[in-house]
């Protein structure tokens, strides 16, 4: 029995991008919105994409705001999610703050700073998560917390969402000061090519499955599996893996792309 107090529905649109309501605020994550067929040029790999976003920018809700892991990959945020950025309140990296500039209500978070998020005097803890994602470059993931979320066993219950990210031992730690409720995680072993070989910079089912079950999520949520081309575990593949995890399988939530699915 989950002692999260708030409701909480996700909407999982597309790659990393959902449409989080929770307490009658919307926030979304990673925009993503062109049109399928998609193609990147990013010198050392090309990213193409195979299908457009569930929801169509102009068939979104008011969005209260956006929570950025990065701004420099256009599958985490693309030229059609830009538009959402201008008059939003935004969290992303410090080098992402700098790069969307001059807008204002975008702000840099570094890993483990916390930010106060108020939304219609609605009060969230936005607090940054270390990542390892491409080298050179700069990654958030985030903790959601607010006080209407409630506690279990006196530790403040929250959402985390991972960002583009390869385990990390360091994210184990977030079980120390906080209840994990919903591990939101960004899976799909995305690589890219090295002369040395192919690189990860995701997190595959296997690696996902061993953050959720040692942070003790009480929900867990994949995404960011598709529809790209840099991925090398797919929806198919990903159910396969996630499925042997015996002792944490009841805990996956697999959302139906375009639908609100009722967390809590």
């Amino acid at each position: 029995m989950s002692t999260f107090k708030s409701p909480l529905s996700i909407t999982y649109i597309g790659t990393a991008t959902i449409l989080i309501e929770i307490d009658g605020v919307n926030i979304l994550t990673d925009p993503v919105f062109a049109d399928g067929g998609a193609e990147y040029d990013l010198g050392v790999v090309v990213l193409k994409s195979s299908r457009g976003p569930a929801i169509k920018l102009n068939e979104l809700p008011p969005i209260d705001a956006i929570l950025l892991s990065h701004e420099d990959h256009p599958d985490n945020l693309d030229e059609v999610g830009r538009q959402l950025l201008d008059g939003r309140k935004v969290i992303t990296t410090i080098d992402g703050a700098k790069q969307l500039a001059p807008r204002p209500g975008v702000h840099g978070i570094k890993p483990w700073e916390t930010m106060r998020l108020n939304i219609d005097g609605k009060l969230f803890n936005v607090t940054g998560t270390p990542c390892q994602h491409l080298p050179g470059g700069e990654c958030t993931g985030f903790i959601l917390e607010s006080s209407t979320f409630g506690t279990s066993d006196g530790k403040p219950n929250i959402i985390f969402i991972s960002g583009d990210t390869v385990y990390l031992e360091e994210l184990v730690s977030i079980r120390e000061k906080y209840h994990v409720s919903v591990a939101i995680l960004h899976l799909g072993i995305a690589t890219v090519p090295l002369p040395e070989g192919p690189l990860p910079i995701t997190m595959g089912g296997k690696d996902g499955a061993r953050l959720a079950r040692e942070l003790g999520a009480d929900v867990i949520i994949p995404i960011h599996f598709e529809p790209w081309n840099h991925f090398a575990e797919g929806s198919d593949e990903l159910h396969k893996i996630l499925d042997q995890e015996e002792d944490i399988k009841s805990k996956i939530r697999w959302l139906e792309p375009g639908q609100p699915q009722k967390i809590f």
